[in-house]
Parts: C-alpha cells; sequence; structure tokens
C-alpha cells in the first residue's frame, strides 16, 4: 500500500539537498545509498566525466517476480534549476514550497519519489512485476545532456516513462522538437565620440534583425526565444561584435524549419543593410549563424501500448486521464529516438523553474499509484 508519511518524509528529504546541474554529486550519493537499501544494484556511468560533472547518471535494476513479464523502464532526472543554494522547505498541510528565496525542486524530485514508492511498494506488497530498469540523470537542465550521454544499450526494457512534467493524471505524449540557435554579429570598431561614422555597429545591426523577428509564441505548435546577449567592450567604442543566443522549438518539423529560417534571415538581411568605405577598402557587416539540434520530437501515438497501460490504470484506480502535448524537452525525447517507447508522466510539480514552485503530496500518492498500477499491468497483460 502507498504510504503518504514515506511519501512526505522522503520528499523532504530530498528537496532539501541541493542538485544543479553538474553539482548532482550529494543527491546521487543519497540515491544510491536508498536504492540500494531496496535491494537494487546500482550503477553509475561516465557521463558526468564527459560533461564536466560531479556525478554520472544512475542506473539501478530490480529483479523481477515474474518469469517472461517485459521489463520497464522509469525515469527522472536528479538535476534542478536554480536559484537553489540554501534551500528552506514551508510545509503547510500537504503543500510544499520554498520560503521564496529558491526553487523547491519538486521538478524533478517529485518524479524520484513518486517512482521510489511505487517500487517499494511493488516488492513489499509481493505485487507481479517484470525487471524494472531505473534511470536517474544529470544534466537535464542543460539540454537533457545526462540523457544525451547515457549508452541505452545498456537496458533491456522497449517501454516505459519519464516522470517530468507539471500536472497529475496526465500523460505527454508530443513535445516539441528543438534547435538551439547563435548568430554572431561582426561589425567595425570604432572611435564612439570622434569618428563613429568609420565604424559598424554591431549593436545596432543585431537590433535591428530583432526588431522585426516573430518570436515568443509564433503559432499553436512553435515558439520562439532570444535569450542572451553578450558584446561590446566599452561606451565609447563602436561595438565590432555581438553575439545573439535563442532557441525555437516546433511540434512540426516544417516549423520549426521555417522559423529557424526566419530568425537566420532577419540577421543576414539586417548585416547585408550596413557597410562602410574607409579609404580604399569597403567594409560590410558580417554574421555567423550556428544551428545546433537540441533534441528531436516526442510523437507517441494514443494506440502505443505504454499509453493503454497508463490509461488502464488509471481506470482501474478510478482517476481521470488524459494525453496531451507540451512545450518542453524531456529525457523522454533522447529515449524514444533511440527506439524505446517512452511517454512522459506528469507527478504533480506546479509553477516549475520559479521560487513560486509548490508540490502536492496528495498528487505524489496518486502518481505513484499510476505508476504502480502500470508496471503491474505490463506484467500481466498480453
Amino acid at each position: 500500500m502507498i504510504q503518504a508519511g514515506r511519501i512526505k518524509d522522503e520528499f523532504l528529504d530530498l528537496a532539501s539537498i541541493s542538485s544543479l546541474s553538474r553539482r548532482e554529486g550529494a543527491i546521487a550519493r543519497r540515491l544510491e545509498v536508498i536504492l540500494k537499501g531496496m535491494g537494487a544494484s546500482v550503477e553509475v556511468d561516465d557521463a558526468g566525466e564527459k560533461i564536466g560533472g560531479e556525478t554520472g547518471n544512475l542506473l539501478a535494476r530490480f529483479a523481477g517476480t515474474t518469469p517472461g513479464a517485459p521489463p520497464f523502464l522509469l525515469s527522472a532526472h536528479m538535476d534542478t534549476v536554480g536559484p537553489a543554494e540554501k534551500i528552506r522547505l514551508v510545509v503547510d498541510g500537504d503543500i510544499v514550497r520554498t520560503d521564496h528565496t529558491t526553487v523547491l525542486g519538486g521538478d524533478d524530485k517529485a518524479g524520484i519519489v513518486a517512482i521510489l514508492e511505487a517500487i517499494r511498494v511493488l516488492r513489499e506488497d509481493r505485487i507481479p512485476h517484470g525487471d524494472i530498469e531505473l534511470v536517474l540523470s544529470i544534466c537535464e537542465e542543460t539540454g537533457l545532456l545526462g540523457a544525451k550521454h547515457f549508452d541505452t544499450n545498456r537496458l533491456k526494457a522497449r517501454r516505459g516513462l519519464v516522470l517530468d512534467v507539471d500536472g497529475v493524471c496526465e500523460l505527454i505524449t508530443r513535445a516539441p522538437v528543438a534547435n538551439r540557435l547563435s548568430f554572431a554579429v561582426t561589425g567595425l570598431e570604432a572611435h564612439a565620440g570622434i569618428c563613429p561614422e568609420r565604424g559598424l555597429s554591431a549593436i545596432q545591426i543585431a537590433s535591428e534583425a530583432i526588431a522585426g523577428m516573430k518570436l515568443g509564441r509564433v503559432d499553436a505548435e512553435t515558439t520562439a526565444n532570444l535569450g542572451r546577449i553578450q558584446g561590446g567592450l566599452s561606451t565609447n567604442i563602436v561595438p565590432t561584435r555581438v553575439v545573439v543566443d535563442g532557441e525555437t522549438r516546433s511540434l512540426s518539423l516544417e516549423k520549426l524549419e521555417a522559423q529557424t529560417e526566419h530568425m537566420r534571415r532577419r540577421f543576414e538581411e539586417a548585416a547585408a543593410r550596413h557597410a562602410v568605405r574607409l579609404e580604399d577598402t569597403l567594409h560590410r557587416a558580417r554574421v555567423e549563424v550556428t544551428v545546433q539540434r537540441q533534441y528531436e520530437r516526442l510523437d507517441v501515438p494514443d494506440t502505443a501500448k505504454v499509453v493503454t497501460l497508463v490509461a488502464g490504470a488509471a481506470k482501474g484506480l478510478g482517476k481521470s486521464f488524459r494525453t496531451r502535448a507540451t512545450g518542453g524537452g524531456s529525457d523522454a525525447n533522447v529515449y524514444t529516438t533511440r527506439g524505446i517507447e517512452v511517454a512522459n508522466l506528469a507527478c504533480g510539480m506546479r509553477d516549475i523553474h520559479t521560487v513560486n514552485e509548490w508540490v502536492d503530496l496528495k498528487d505524489l500518492h496518486t502518481t505513484a499509484s499510476i505508476v504502480l498500477e502500470t508496471v503491474r499491468l505490463n506484467a500481466v497483460s498480453p
């Protein structure tokens, strides 16, 4: 039976541990102790070494109790966004938040706690289940880096769930494909007070490009954002270089490509309008555009086995259930491109990526129950 008190204690324990991306060492050590105490074999991969972190991804294996039952993958991530240095938890009944100086880290410790409780009850109550493979990843918040550096050939499971999205009794079956973009604008330096006409302002050029750009909510399936601008040396120097970093995401690959081209074209056209002749030399502004695929699309049909398993679990528990799309990526995007049938189960986190983040412990209870029943059905359904 799911134990509400145990869920509360474990969530407060894990949420109190700061675990920023690349600094997941403390939470990983705590989870390794917990998992081994539950009877799992635990391995730590070398992803942390590859991306400059304190630890790698954790892979825990629990032996099944039903011969021939297909193995099942469960996954969540250990890292959080900031600020998350000195976490002060505030508990009001079933609601857990912080004192509003840091994030709570329910994204994704809510997912971790729901998974751990479900596995405990499966084993304590001797509920039939196949082998369970649990991946707790690092650096999800910095571009799904942990999952990208995890060798999925180590897994036997061909089906599973990631727990990493807000809400409850919902399953994310569609998530966007995303591009990371960088625009490096080069102009020409000059003294800003004596001879500004001999310069080409990279900041001005970038501003012209951005001013006419479609950003924010582009349409129902597509978003775009410019999130960082770096450049210039001093107020008395016409700036010669500016770098603008951004992204675009879409549920449609065609729309992603169109938005990427639109953003590229805005910078190229702005740069083309600026040139200056100094003595016998014509100096033209230029822009270097870098496009990097951040992750591929998640697109799981409602007829997929993992969807029918979760739907059956929710129905058996008397809970409402729906599938939906989201505008955010998760480790599910990575696993699904590697041939594993994975969807993203909501796990109760709210107002994520803000200092107002909160979790209702009753939602963790519901989520753990759904995970438990899904894993059980995976072992007994044809």
